[in-house]
């Protein structure tokens, strides 16, 4: 898996963007100001960060070698190192649950109008 694989799932996420306020060593994607995946430049292995459901992200990490507690922040947030060991697809999923985690808990205006928004596009 490549990195612009991963910048790619990362803004097919509605109104989701791609900013850089760490500085240039690694995108921060986000939505409605609120980020739901980290991915660095220049590291031998791509990761990408991710926020999870505290129980689910433990479960992650003792399933798989290659999950591991984020230095970000232990309890919700995991980086996965992409070495071939994890499917696609569970990273594709990890990244569109990690975007739903954020949404749900953005102010009820803005969520409302985003999942309204992913509803259209699975029409």
């Amino acid at each position: 898996m490549t990195r612009d694989l991963l910048v790619q799932l990362c803004l097919e996420q509605p109104q989701a963007i791609e900013d850089f306020p760490f500085g240039e060593h690694v995108s921060v994607f986000k939505v409605g100001g609120k980020m739901f995946a980290l991915l660095p430049f220049g590291s031998e292995t791509v990761s990408v960060t991710v926020k999870c459901d505290p129980g689910k992200a433990e479960s992650l990490r003792q399933k798989y070698s290659a999950v591991r507690a984020s230095n970000f922040h232990k309890k919700h947030w995991n980086r996965v190192f992409l070495d071939g060991s994890i499917p696609l697809k569970e990273v594709q999923e990890w990244i569109e649950d990690s975007y739903d985690l954020v949404v749900d808990n953005l102010p009820k205006t803005l969520r409302s109008r985003l999942q309204q928004e992913i509803r259209n596009l699975g029409d």
